[in-house]
This record gives C-alpha cells, structure tokens and sequence, in this order.
C-alpha cells in the first residue's frame, strides 16, 4: 500500500531550486531513499523502491554520492584471502580439458 506524504517547502527553496513540484518529488524519495540507506534503515532493494528507480540504478546513485554498498572494509577483504583469482580463471580456462569423456 502507497502512503501519501505532503511536504509545502517555503516558496523561496522552490525558486533557488528551480524544480517543479513533480520534480521535487521525486528528488525528495530518491535523497531519502539514499539516505536511509546510508543508516542501514533500509536494505538497496527497499530503497530502491522508495527511489522508484530499479536497483542496479540505485546502487550506481550509491557510488555518485560516494554512499558504500558494502560493509566489508578493504582489510576485511585482504584478511579472507581465501579467493585465488589467477588460480580460478586456470580452473575455469582448462574446464574443457578436465570434463571426463
């Protein structure tokens, strides 16, 4: 179910802004939506809802605002260790070579 939110911004921002109300709009859901985001308020599929744009567009608004879409810090990353990526495209590359016959 769609709420209705009504937000009257003081004539003046509308002016500096120079954004029709529609426009306004849609602004307002997709800086929210970013926002809550950012809080971990919402999942990128919720807020990307909200946005009303379709996640992959969301997550590339996340990167024009600099907003991270992982928790997982660079240190994280080296401490798994765990993917070899040269040793995996070996495996996927020989593939053919190792299927039984």
């Amino acid at each position: 179910m769609k709420e209705t939110l009504t937000i009257r911004p003081p004539n003046e921002i509308s002016k500096v802004l120079n954004r029709t109300p529609d426009e306004m709009g849609r602004d307002l859901r997709v800086y929210g939506a970013l926002m809550l985001f950012r809080l971990s308020k919402l999942s990128s599929g919720a807020a990307s809802l909200m946005a009303g744009v379709p996640r992959v567009m969301f997550l590339d608004l996340c990167s024009e605002y600099d907003i991270p879409v992982s928790q997982i810090t660079p240190e994280e990353l080296r401490d798994l260790e765990i993917i070899n990526v040269p040793f995996i495209f070996s495996l996927i590359s020989a593939w053919p070579y190792l299927r039984p016959r």
